[in-house]
């Protein structure tokens, strides 16, 4: 298949609903409204086509950018292309699941993350954030830098609810994070979580609310499941 036909295929499968939804997220400019899982089952015409998913990227649908990030190989990016990606991620699905999902398995994830997490553009800062946050769900925790881990959870301690809207909650996502797949920072995460509280953020007309850490930590506790990682974040 080609762009024109994946396009094509994509106006057919959305619909005027999903993409009232996705408006209400925070969603805007091209998008067709197609179902996340409907894109799924759309993969398998592009995953080894890499040009084909990069050329998805380029058109500015968010569909079809959604796609792209589901079907690309996060091995062969190369660092300016996931540069053009976050630049081009209009809103927090794009900038927290598919930039972050891909940056996080590509030889670039810290690199990235760091600089990103400094980003005075929000949907750049929240990439960032929900970068590391991946990264550690799917990194051996010998691999990890817990010292830098430990000074991001402080930062999260004392910024967090000073950041701007999107920014805090992919932070609180990150504190999550660390409580969930990092042994060794299991505790100091619960101690994060409970010092920052309920995190406030405005996420539009929307039912959709921001999860308080240390109880969602601890039910993955209670499912013996901290320090699990995942096979991968691209989802």
């Amino acid at each position: 298949m080609n762009v024109e036909s994946i396009m094509e295929k994509l106006q057919e499968l959305g619909s005027e609903q999903t993409k009232k939804t996705f408006m209400n997220h925070g969603a805007s400019g091209s998008l067709f409204g197609v179902k996340v899982g409907d894109l799924k089952k759309l993969v398998k015409f592009v995953k080894r086509d890499q040009d084909l998913a990069l050329a998805l990227y380029k058109t500015g649908n968010s569909d079809a950018m959604y796609l792209a990030g589901l079907s690309v190989n996060p091995k062969l990016m190369t660092k300016e292309t996931l540069q053009s990606w976050v630049k081009q991620a209009n809103w927090y699905l794009l900038a927290e699941y598919t930039v972050a999902g891909v940056a996080a398995e590509s030889p670039y994830a810290l690199e990235l993350a760091r600089e990103w997490m400094d980003s005075e553009e929000e949907m750049i800062a929240v990439a960032g954030w929900s970068t590391y946050a991946n990264y550690l769900s799917i990194t051996p925790d010998e691999m990890l830098d817990i010292q830098e881990i430990r000074r991001l959870l402080i930062r999260v301690e004392n910024t967090i609810h000073q950041e701007q809207n999107r920014v805090r909650y992919v932070m609180n996502g990150f504190v999550i994070s660390v409580g969930a797949y990092v042994t060794s920072l299991h505790n100091e995460a619960i101690r994060v979580g409970e010092a920052i509280g309920k995190v406030h953020v405005n996420m539009g007309n929307t039912a959709c609310k921001v999860p308080l850490a240390v109880p969602y930590i601890r039910k993955i506790e209670e499912r013996n499941k901290i320090g699990v990682k995942r096979k991968t974040c691209i989802c």
